[in-house]
């Protein structure tokens, strides 16, 4: 009885060895919420190249779009926990389910790593009248329900930033209308035409609009100034204590054995860490934050308690 016992436990190491060693055995598919062309597509098919180089079988995209990140973020939950179907989670995991979009929320998923952050940026015409955060939001003060700002569309994360930039400077946060849009692409094309008067959307999707002098920035809404944009304040430095934007990750279905979730760590913190992915985050204009597993999972934890509070603020939910 007891050679049975030992020979079941080295076949049972044994066979977890070679799980380990074994893994990825066929192709694994990348969910990516969002359309093909956007930031967070080519973000995953930056990622989805490396894991192909380093584990030698192929991470395909699938764009899986629909429902504000809810239909992508869904199939990336409901996926077989076997490690072959990893999404690539976006800060919408964090408020869907509180505005009725889907049931599921942030603790469906087992987190493997974050590796990237892009705050929000406050965002006018070159030749506004505003050159600080201050001036803008006094002549808000002044004149409510006058100036029109865009970003995307309604409770979207953009919009949820300029709702807690108000509340922290003690601007009414229905004292401006938000235009909704598709995404910050045609805001900024709507900024650009006149048809509203301020943007809150990354920094990095306006940058060739600001390179070229056709945008300012008054402010970003992170903990430090941005390396690429070293002349735009954050809110913090302004005096008024708001930091906000989106963030990406990689992250699979609960459950999933944790050899494998081992072995996705450690390859995405080292092309989260590569000279490589810093070099294609400055070119696409992409900040970079990065947190192993455990951290990721209590960052989006927060995150899913902080943005209830705003969009309790914004009236989105009672």
């Amino acid at each position: 009885m007891k050679k049975i016992l030992v020979f079941l436990v080295i076949a049972l190491i044994a066979s977890s060895l070679l799980f380990s060693v074994d893994y990825p055995r066929k192709a694994v598919s990348v969910i990516c919420p969002w359309g093909a062309g956007g930031g967070t597509d080519r973000v995953a098919r930056y990622i989805a190249d490396e894991l192909s180089k380093a584990l030698g079988q192929p991470f395909t995209v699938v764009n899986k779009t629909g429902g504000g990140g809810a239909v992508g973020h869904s199939a990336g939950v409901y996926a077989a926990p076997d490690g072959y179907t990893i999404t690539l989670v976006t800060l919408e995991i964090a408020n869907m389910h509180w505005l009725g979009l889907t049931t599921i929320t942030y603790d469906d998923f087992d987190y493997i790593a974050q590796f990237n952050e892009d705050a929000a940026g406050v965002i006018v015409k070159a030749d506004a009248p505003w050159n600080t955060i201050h001036e803008l939001l006094a002549d808000i003060k002044a004149n409510p329900n006058k100036f029109f700002f865009s970003g995307s569309s309604a409770a979207s994360i953009w919009d949820l930033a300029r709702i807690g930039m108000f509340n922290e400077a003690g601007v009414p946060v229905d004292s401006v209308t938000w235009i909704p849009t598709t995404g910050a692409a045609p805001s900024i094309i709507e900024l650009l035409g006149g048809h509203v008067d301020v943007i809150t959307c990354s920094i990095a999707e306006a940058a060739s609009q600001l390179d070229s002098g056709q945008l300012k920035a008054l402010a970003v809404m992170s903990d430090e100034r941005l390396q690429r944009f070293p002349n735009v304040p954050t809110l913090k430095e302004q005096g008024i204590n708001w930091s906000a934007g989106t963030w990406r990750g990689i992250a699979v279905p609960k459950n999933t054995p944790a050899e494998v979730k081992a072995i996705l760590e450690t390859e995405v913190l080292k092309i989260a860490n590569s000279d490589a992915f810093k070099e294609f985050m400055d070119i696409n204009g992409f900040g970079i934050k990065i947190r192993n597993g455990a951290e990721f999972y209590e960052f989006a934890k927060q995150q899913d308690s902080a943005w209830k509070s705003v969009l309790e603020l914004g009236g989105f939910i009672q």
